[in-house]
């Protein structure tokens, strides 16, 4: 942030207000664990704070300090309807365009509050009184931390917070392997254990918290995963049945994708995921190197992220998402193979 910007938000901070933090869709461990950090500072200036996401959350999520107080909207519309009517000041944490909050959008764009906007992903709309876009942070819960150092917050970091920022960064670089992992990203780190994140159960309550119903269901998508070598390429398909006869529950195929990118040989990773309810095949892609997922999901798939980490949808069945996603695979034969 420049000079401008903290202090237009010292200003907008500087008396008790009704305050609002929103989450994207299909909240991850960094929208959520950025989410309830921020509340939590904020609260402890003064503010009246609420957290909203627009829809439910991963179970293993859901052990995060302050998790129980947050307003999923699809389940609680009138109370998201009153919290955003009465902000002076909503902040938009770990998304840069307000359709990536799906229904919920209808209710921000109403909204007479001033926002400001948090986030690390590219090309970010233009609708925050004051934008912190750095697409080389390696999450918005590092931004989170940088935002309280801007304000002269720092002394305010409780273990709590640090509990909350710790989940983010660690789910959001895959535990610190990836490449916008920097070395302030493990002083920011450091930070956090010393105010109190216990690092090792932190971990312990995300990742080894699997049923076998999701350790079958990993099962059934390394089975359907298939290597295209010459371009470089692996794909994984989870049709909509092979979810329900392993009682699929939000969160389940984290990280699923990320199996298929592993092998040798593979640059460029991606699921197809079937959601009968939304009527839609839910993509995720990963990338090692120079080869931008995030160019080839805003052109293809109506989705953008990282260059590195991408999101994505299809309004094709399951096959035509895969025989499209494969026919495309030939424009980037060079690209994949010198990437």
């Amino acid at each position: 942030m420049n000079s401008e910007d903290i202090s237009k938000i010292n200003s907008l901070l500087s008396s008790p207000k009704n305050i609002v933090v929103v989450g994207h869709k299909n909240p991850d461990g960094d929208a959520v664990g950025s989410c309830l950090g921020l509340g939590n500072f904020l609260k402890q200036k003064g503010h009246q704070v609420q957290v909203i996401m627009p829809n439910d959350f991963p179970d293993f999520l859901k052990w995060i300090p302050e998790a129980s107080t947050i307003i999923n909207y699809e389940q609680q519309q009138e109370q998201t309807k009153e919290a955003v009517q009465k902000a002076a000041l909503i902040f938009t944490l770990d998304f840069n365009a307000l359709n990536r909050t799906g229904d919920l959008a209808n209710e921000l764009e109403q909204a007479t509050a001033d926002f400001i906007l948090i986030d690390h992903h590219q090309q970010p709309d233009d609708y925050a009184v004051v934008t912190y876009s750095d697409v080389s942070m390696c999450s918005t819960c590092e931004m989170v931390f940088h935002f309280m150092e801007n304000l002269n917050g720092i002394h305010l970091l409780n273990k709590e917070i640090a509990t909350q920022l710790y989940v983010g960064i660690m789910t959001d670089t895959g535990s610190f392997r990836y490449p916008a992992t920097t070395a302030t990203t493990h002083r920011v780190i450091a930070s956090l254990i010393e105010a109190g994140a216990e690092n090792t159960s932190i971990h312990q309550n995300i990742y080894d918290t699997n049923s076998p119903d999701r350790l079958k269901l990993l099962g059934a998508a390394l089975n359907n995963m298939v290597m295209l070598p010459e371009y470089r390429t692996a794909y994984i398909t989870l049709s909509q049945q092979e979810l329900n006869n392993h009682h699929f529950k939000k969160g389940d195929t984290e990280g699923f994708v990320n199996y298929a990118l592993s092998m040798t040989g593979v640059i460029f990773a991606i699921i197809f995921i079937e959601n009968k309810k939304e009527d839609i095949i839910k993509i995720s892609l990963r990338s090692k190197g120079e080869f931008s997922v995030n160019e080839f999901s805003r052109k293809y798939f109506n989705g953008g992220g990282h260059t590195n980490a991408a999101g994505g949808r299809s309004l094709k069945n399951l096959n035509e998402s895969v025989e499209e996603f494969i026919s495309i695979l030939p424009r980037y034969k060079k690209e994949l193979n010198e990437s």
